[in-house]
């Protein structure tokens, strides 16, 4: 009887058990790629603000470009100014 239950137990774990943890982390690690919400909130306020911050940029060019038109000339290096 001892020789039988443990073949028994071998083939259950192999065939039950180890595909049943295999499954259940497989779900876990579908479940955290996937994005929460407030990350999602975090997200679109992130993109709010430099979009804000960027009109900001603009609006400071445009006010320099009209008071020292020659300011860019001395920020060549960079690429958007």
């Amino acid at each position: 009887m001892g020789e039988g239950f443990m073949a028994v137990a071998i083939v259950a774990i192999i065939f039950v058990a180890c595909p049943a943890v295999f499954m259940h982390y497989q779900t876990e690690l579908r479940k955290t790629k996937s994005i929460s919400a407030d990350d999602e909130r975090l997200v679109d306020d992130l993109w709010k603000t430099a979009q804000r911050l960027e009109r900001r940029v603009e609006a400071l060019e445009t006010i320099l470009d009209k008071e020292a038109p020659e300011w860019r000339e001395d920020y060549r290096e960079r690429p958007n100014a």
